[in-house]
């Protein structure tokens, strides 16, 4: 029976924390690309991962944790403890506009005025390990390699093939990997990005078994951002899961998030696009090519399952589950956009590839998801990747601490944010944060705040001003006061106007409670602006946005 911290007093007395350890844990960092809130099992999803459905009983799970609206802002944020816009990546690279490039805080890239989290670990004597997406900077003085960690093999950009053929997203964002800072030519014949990403921190981890150093590992999966690939007998595990549609999906998956206590009982979904059509509405071959698409998402998730449970095994065959940090999330909401829409994408490119129903998935073919199903993975929230509504925000999190845990199996529901992880892994490992200086170089303090007092039930719920966040991506605004959020995102998906939501009631953000409580919108919009002032934030609400 799932348990709830936020409950009585009482529970606190009986909530101890986590087996003591005779030595710093190793961490475990594991983040999804672009997944949904409502894909894995713990989260109402019919997609099978057993691993991660463990993972939830063993460790915590967090229902109410946000991130960024996207890739590399959000990373931005994971690994500085700080605000995109003081961490370098006010806005994605890919989209800088001439108004923001050259302004502290929009440099593209992680900049050095934070302290990375791997390099303050390594600062204090753990090997550092990192496999997968990077996106926070190319050049040789921003890559992972020169951002602290010993170990690297690395997607350096944000996305493409997830085979060895390389096949850009776009025509003008090539697929360029790095192992240790130097360029990887050529990939073996076999290579699938999940796989190979957890063979090479499999290997790191064996290698060093013996090492009286512990770990922090950063397994940050392409899977399932697009194109969408898998391979083929995991796509033909989910064949007619999904010929029901999306809406069939998002209902299902609503339903589940009810009976499993993650949403509220009355809690509804934010309705379907107007410009996405009615599953019955769609022609039937048109049919056939959706259900496939997510088809091969599944499939993404599912394989991502089996690799963590890999890596799990390698860390219980050489005794150092037991002394592990493990933490799981996604970088930000399901991803509703067209690959047809991205940045430098053109018709002639797209007619390359081989998108016939038999080839879908598979090599050679370039395919997304698109907002029906985006919207049903992130039921029962608004939008997806790439807004600041909750359906581009909110994102599944769990988290084991090492040894056992007193309060394992249960739901908490506190509002917690990506900048907390970085405080959080460093008051595992007792490691004190930088203040001003680090490595010889000025730096700013961390802004988030450590959630170890919750993950080890010392505290029941986050203090009011652990639940104070501003946002700001592509000219879209929000901030959080506790159960309260005001949200500004211009026509057509948004009012371009301030918006007042109360998201225990209403997660799905339909009912704007702003008339009804004008003096709560003002607070909150006199906060945002302050918010702008302290983190260098440019308004691009006018223009510049996604």
């Amino acid at each position: 029976m799932i348990k709830h911290l936020l409950i009585t007093p009482l529970l606190f007395a009986l909530v101890s924390s986590s087996v003591a350890q005779d030595s710093p844990p190793n961490v475990l960092l594991i983040v999804a690309d672009d997944m949904g809130y409502s894909d894995i099992g713990p989260f109402g999803g019919e997609i099978a991962t057993p691993t991660l459905d463990a993972l939830a009983k063993q460790g915590l799970q967090l229902t109410n944790y946000h991130v960024l609206a996207s890739c590399s802002p959000s990373r931005s944020i994971l690994l500085s403890g700080m605000d995109n816009h003081r961490a370098g990546l006010g806005t994605m690279s890919e989209l800088l506009t001439e108004q923001a490039k050259g302004k502290p805080g929009y440099e593209g890239y992680l900049n050095h005025r934070v302290a990375a989290l791997p390099e303050v670990l390594k600062a204090n004597g753990y090997r550092t390990y990192m496999v997968g997406k990077w996106h926070l900077g190319e050049d040789e003085s921003t890559i992972p390699h020169a951002r602290g960690f010993d170990e690297t093999f690395v997607l350096v950009g944000g996305g493409g093939s997830h085979w060895s053929d390389g096949q850009w997203v776009t025509p003008t964002v090539p697929v360029k990997y790095s192992r240790n800072g130097k360029e990887v030519k050529s990939l073996p014949e076999d290579f699938y990005s999940t796989k190979n990403y957890t063979d090479n921190l499999i290997e790191w981890i064996k290698r060093d078994q013996d090492s009286d150093k512990p770990f922090f590992a950063y397994l940050s999966y392409t899977a399932p951002h697009d194109p969408l690939h898998a391979p083929q007998k995991y796509i033909d595990k989910y064949k007619g899961t999904y010929d029901g549609g999306w809406d069939t999906l998002r209902e299902k998956r609503l339903q589940k998030l009810k009976e499993l206590g993650v949403i509220n009982k009355d809690a509804r979904p934010f309705p379907r696009l107007p410009t996405v059509k009615a599953w019955e509405e769609l022609p039937e071959d048109e049919r056939a090519l959706a259900a496939r698409d997510m088809e091969v998402y599944a499939a993404m998730v599912d394989y991502m399952d089996g690799q963590i449970n890999r890596v799990i095994d390698q860390l219980k065959s050489v005794g150092q589950y037991e002394n592990t940090l493990i933490i799981f999330f996604s970088d930000n909401g399901a991803n509703g956009s067209s690959l047809a829409t991205y940045p430098g994408q053109t018709s002639e490119y797209m007619n390359r590839f081989d998108n016939r129903l038999e080839n879908r998935g598979l090599k050679n073919s370039l395919i997304d998801m698109g907002p029906g199903w985006a919207q049903a993975s992130m039921s029962p929230g608004r939008m997806f990747k790439g807004f600041t509504a909750e359906g581009g925000i909110r994102s599944p999190l769990l988290v084991k601490l090492p040894g056992k845990m007193a309060n394992a199996g249960s739901i908490n529901q506190s509002f917690l944010h990506i900048r907390d992880i970085m405080p959080t892994i460093l008051d595992a490992a007792n490691i004190k944060q930088p203040a001003t200086q680090f490595a010889g170089r000025l730096v700013q303090p961390i802004q988030g705040t450590s959630m170890l007092p919750l993950l080890e039930g010392r505290e029941l719920d986050t203090g009011p001003d652990v639940r104070e966040v501003g946002y700001e991506l592509f000219g879209m605004k929000a901030f959080f006061a506790g159960r309260w959020k005001v949200l500004w995102m211009p026509t057509p998906h948004g009012t371009s106007e301030w918006e007042l939501f109360d998201l225990k009631q209403d997660p799905g953000e339909l009912n704007d409670l702003g008339k009804k409580y004008p003096q709560k919108l003002m607070e909150l919009v006199a906060r945002w602006e302050q918010y702008k002032k302290e983190n260098g934030v440019l308004d691009l609400s006018s223009g510049g946005g996604k």
